[in-house]
């Protein structure tokens, strides 16, 4: 009885292993083809946004001029971004990187495991 008891919960470990291992090359496979589309598009989009603050600039130049322009919109993006490395920061701080649901049932797993024994 205790051994086939340890041969089920052995099997499956085994078959969750497998499982896991397939789930994360097919989620990889996928990921990369993303991640290309989304470098692509972040290049586009830097473009587009250079081409918006230079159009910025030169309307505000008709009426303060173009170096008071450049420093205005210079300015108001720095303080922009700023603000959004500040809150970066601050989420990338609070995240832990621990997986606390995984362990937590790997213990109740263990638990039960004991139980049974």
């Amino acid at each position: 009885m205790l051994s086939d008891l340890v041969r089920d919960v052995t099997g499956i470990v085994r078959g969750e292993g497998k499982l896991i291992r397939t789930e994360i090359a097919q989620a990889v496979r996928g990921m990369g083809a993303g991640a290309e589309m989304m470098a692509g598009g972040a290049i586009l989009l830097l473009v587009a946004a250079i081409v918006l603050v230079q159009a910025l600039v030169i309307l505000l130049a008709a009426w303060v001029g173009p170096g008071w322009a450049s420093a205005i919109v210079g300015a108001i993006l720095g303080i922009i971004g700023a603000v959004l490395v500040g809150a970066g920061r601050k989420k990338m701080a609070v995240t832990e990187l621990l997986p606390d649901r995984t362990l937590q049932q790997t213990s109740r797993d263990v638990r039960l495991a004991k139980e049974q024994l």
